[in-house]
């Protein structure tokens, strides 16, 4: 199945991990993607295996410059002509206790996640708008829900989602839609270098919440791609605001 033919998707922070997983899962149906990342290098890898599928063009970028940001989607236009869907995935952590954290460990997070996925919000919407058509994903988190050490990390991810909610009301009327997926812990390097971090390998790390999960399994890139894919699809045409746990058990 083709649901992407003819689309141009933009994928931030996909160079790797999630972002890379979405990113080669929108290809393989058909869509043009920028992959948009701050390693260029590791950018660069990530659109030379996509373009033995279909379009690819890699542009580095800051997401939390907003200078970067435009000369960023105005690459993927000369490239496109256009932009259909938009995916915020770029993201860093900066874990401690709060009265470890410092004024860098929270301005950093905050700047990637938050300011970031709405610079990329606000320009996509210049040309969604006029188009009467887009398709806007949020990466949030379970850590929106609280997470010990992560004060920085979940009050970006629980700001993502009311963005979420503002934004598909504001860009609803334009034939905009605007979604969150909220994964759980998944296997990617972010998380082995969390383990890695407190002494442990990411198969001692995943043993203990494997335990916590209604499906016992761990979380794989591939699993939030899928999630990802329904909502930038016409599929999900009358779904908006909405966000979607991706975490391997019931989630509140």
């Amino acid at each position: 199945m083709q649901r992407f033919n003819g689309k141009v998707a933009i994928i931030t922070g996909a160079s790797r991990g999630i972002g890379k997983a979405i990113a080669k899962k929108l290809a393989s149906e058909g869509a043009s993607v920028g992959i948009l990342d701050v390693n260029l290098e590791r950018a660069q890898q990530t659109a030379a295996e996509i373009s033995e599928i279909s379009d690819a063009v890699a542009v580095r970028c800051d997401v939390s410059n907003p200078e970067e940001v435009q000369s960023a989607f105005k690459k993927i236009i000369d490239s496109y002509g256009k932009i259909d869907i938009l995916v915020n995935n770029a993201g860093i952590i900066r874990d401690n206790l709060l009265f470890k954290m410092t004024d860098d460990d929270w301005n950093s997070v905050i700047d990637i996640h938050l300011k970031g996925s709405f610079l990329c919000s606000r320009e996509a919407q210049k040309y969604m708008v006029p188009a009467k058509y887009g398709k806007i994903i949020h990466l949030s988190s379970t850590s929106a829900l609280g997470n010990r050490g992560q004060v920085n990390y979940a009050s970006a991810k629980a700001g993502l989602q009311g963005m979420t909610k503002t934004m598909a009301i504001e860009l609803g009327p334009f034939g905009i839609n605007v979604n969150a997926v909220a994964p759980g812990f998944i296997e990617t390097d972010m998380t082995r270098e969390t383990a890695e971090r407190i002494g442990l390998t990411l198969d001692q790390m995943m043993e203990g919440i494997i335990e916590g999960l209604a499906i016992k399994r761990s979380g794989k890139p591939e699993d939030i791609a899928n999630v990802a894919a329904f909502l930038c699809s016409d599929e999900s045409s009358y779904v908006t605001g909405q966000v979607i746990y991706v975490a391997g058990k019931p989630t509140v």
